[in-house]
């Protein structure tokens, strides 16, 4: 049994941690293709602070390009404040970046990845108990809550000899210089032999092999999670931390960079802790780039390494869908073909047995935190067209997975630069306010965008085949003969989703002009004569007709980069 700990004291050693829910616990929802996912970063959503919304004709521009990389003042409280704003969007779950107290000194830090006390919450942020409140208060209102957390690395906490820069070396393990002011918490991990210490990676993005799960996170130092004692002091601190907070999953950063078998060892651990403690379904969801590597990481499918042999890889429930995001963004834009993206689904059709159920596995994202629809930069940053917003959230929202809306975008946020602190707005305005504005805020819930935003997911909630549905693209025709899957880049990309006897039919049209195409249908569940309703309300009611090669389809009359979801009349639930 842990120490019992006196009110405010120090928590200094996993000794001390306490593994009995602080509270009630929660359950977890039955499947989570029924969530929506907001993702926030802490220090840029709110400040908890009253300030003037912002007004594109009358709002000041200019702000300095420093206070990107600096703390700008959110608050845990501030999420809290805004549910009700997340909730109105039609966003079901908030994804929070990690809330752990990083180094005081380090104004760069403002995003929480580098840790250097992991049993404490970040005092810029706020309090453990503002923390509590913010998952109790979403709980109550039937939401829920992801945490951002890193497995593998702390901090800046220590220094190589001389405070040298030493960069990754064949594997050549170097000394241990000093600590910083500080050093790193829990005390387990006060050991240089905790830390592999092999010098940073070269380069982040393109390590691949031992440099890649071995090599520092830059200045960020990694930890030896082969050693079983750091692995213990892992998996307890992240038991505690549900424990303590009660939040419903994990997404794991830098999953890529961990070695597997501990990475195993650490998921294991934490789903059955959840488990036995009540959350049969906690969430956990890994960021794991590239469509290569993502599907060793979730399934039933046990993956083969280098030399054709069955590997250990951890148990994920989902993984970002970064092959998504990378090419999404440029077919939106008219910068890419479809035929990139049809191939992705047919490869996951191929893989996976249980092709029908194969959203589970995937967090589906346009733009986030690290990257938008290209490198550093959000879609409209591209193309300011707003009609490009909706589009792209639209895709998320009725294509197979579990859709995720990183902040901001619901506003028409257009941020873009060489680092990712340009993607990384305040949406309470601060001294890092979108539009190149500062000290106003973005809660706006009239906003064109957000309002298109909310009734997407009020659709998707009440439609089941676009939550569970198998997913096929289809083929188009401008003159009821000549079908075929859409060439160039201004065409209309259509898909169904199928759940038994339901078809949601999705059309965009992806041209900067009208478009009146012929657009195939599954003949045997929405067979000729059937009428279909456009649940968002763009075109009017048009009943399935039969080509001459036998076909089943409908012709879909779209007004320029706009979308409609097509269902059979009378099959709708009310919205």
């Amino acid at each position: 049994m842990p120490r019992k700990v006196a009110k405010g004291e120090k928590l200094t050693s996993v000794e001390q941690l306490n593994f009995t829910p602080h509270t009630e616990v929660f359950p977890s929802p039955d499947d989570w293709r029924d969530q929506v996912i907001y993702q926030v970063l802490i220090d840029r959503f709110d400040d908890a602070k009253d300030r003037p919304p912002y007004n594109p004709k009358r709002s000041k521009r200019g702000r300095d390009p420093a206070e990107g990389q600096r703390f700008q003042g959110g608050k845990l409280r501030g999420i809290t404040r805004r549910l009700d704003y997340i909730q109105g969007l039609g966003c079901t779950t908030i994804w929070i970046s990690p809330p752990l107290k990083n180094r005081l000194d380090d104004e760069a830090s403002y995003h929480g990845y580098g840790a250097q006390d992991f049993l404490s919450i970040d005092p810029r942020f706020g309090t453990l108990a503002d923390l509590q409140k913010l998952v109790r208060d979403a709980h109550r209102r039937g939401m829920y809550v992801i945490m951002d957390i890193v497995i593998d690395h702390t901090g800046d906490v220590w220094g190589y000899p001389d405070d040298e820069d030493i960069v990754y070396a064949g594997g050549k393990r170097f000394d241990f210089g000093f600590w910083r002011d500080g050093k790193v918490w829990p005390k387990e991990l006060q050991d240089p032999e905790a830390f592999k210490r092999l010098g940073r990676m070269s380069d982040v993005a393109d390590a691949e092999g031992d440099e890649a799960t071995d090599g520092d996170f830059e200045a960020l130092k990694v930890l030896d999670l082969t050693q079983p004692p750091v692995l213990d002091a892992i998996i307890k601190i992240y038991k505690y931390w549900i424990a303590q907070t009660d939040v419903d999953g994990f997404r794991i950063d830098a999953m890529r960079h961990v070695r597997p078998e501990p990475a195993a060892d650490f998921c294991h651990a934490i789903r059955e802790y959840a488990t036995r403690i009540g959350k049969k379904n906690f969430m956990m969801v890994g960021e794991v780039p590239g469509a290569d590597r993502m599907i060793k990481y979730v399934g039933n499918n046990t993956p083969l390494n280098s030399q054709g042999k069955r590997s250990t890889y951890p148990l994920l429930d989902a993984v970002l869908d970064f092959a998504l995001a990378k090419m999404l963004g440029k077919i939106l834009c008219g910068a890419q073909t479809s035929k990139q993206l049809r191939d992705r689904y047919q490869m996951l059709h191929d893989y996976y047995r249980d092709y029908g159920r194969v959203g589970r596995y995937l967090v589906t994202f346009l733009e986030n935190h690290d990257m938008g629809a290209g490198n550093k930069k959000r879609l409209l940053h591209h193309d300011p067209d707003p009609r490009l917003s909706v589009l792209g959230v639209g895709y998320l929202l009725t294509n197979l997975g579990i859709p995720c809306i990183y902040y901001g975008m619901e506003q028409g946020f257009d941020g873009g630069g060489e680092d990712d602190w340009f993607v990384r707005e305040c949406m309470f305005g601060g001294k890092w306010g979108a539009f190149d504005t500062t000290g106003m805020q973005f809660f706006n819930p009239k906003h064109p965008t957000y309002r298109a935003i909310a009734k997407i997911n009020a659709i998707r909630a009440q439609t089941p085949a676009l939550r569970y549905g198998r997913q096929y693209f289809r083929e188009i025709s401008g003159d009821d003969e000549h079908f075929g899957y859409p060439t160039g880049t201004k065409y209309t990309l259509a898909y169904s989703r199928i759940l038994d006897t339901d078809e949601a039919l999705i059309a965009m049209n992806l041209d900067r002009e009208p478009r009146n195409d012929r657009i195939t249908v599954d003949g045997l569940v929405s067979p000729a004569k059937t009428v279909m309703t456009d649940l968002f309300g763009t075109v009017k009611d048009t009943r399935v007709q039969e080509a001459k090669d036998g076909r089943a389809f409908v012709r879909i009359p779209l007004p320029a980069r706009s979308m409609a979801i097509l269902v059979k009349r009378g099959s709708a639930r009310d919205i």
